[in-house]
């Protein structure tokens, strides 16, 4: 499954920033009976920016009790 990244931030770069200086990032995953927060320890494929913008980009972010640590 994929998952969005909140805040809705335009590139990974953006993210990988908004980590180093200590924001909170949380990842929704998108199932067939709607989101769900992504919790515990895990890595995650996400997509973005958020629908209605189409997808410009693609990755993997490491979540860690239940933030994301790590944009890869």
């Amino acid at each position: 499954m994929s998952a969005y990244l909140y805040p809705n931030l335009k590139s990974k770069k953006a993210f990988r920033e908004a980590i180093a200086q200590g924001r909170t990032i949380t990842a929704m995953e998108n199932t067939p009976a709607g989101s769900v927060l992504v919790r515990g320890t895990t890595t995650v494929t996400f997509e973005g920016p958020h629908h209605p913008e189409p997808h410009r980009f693609y990755g993997k972010a490491q979540v860690t009790d239940g933030k994301v640590t790590k944009v890869i």
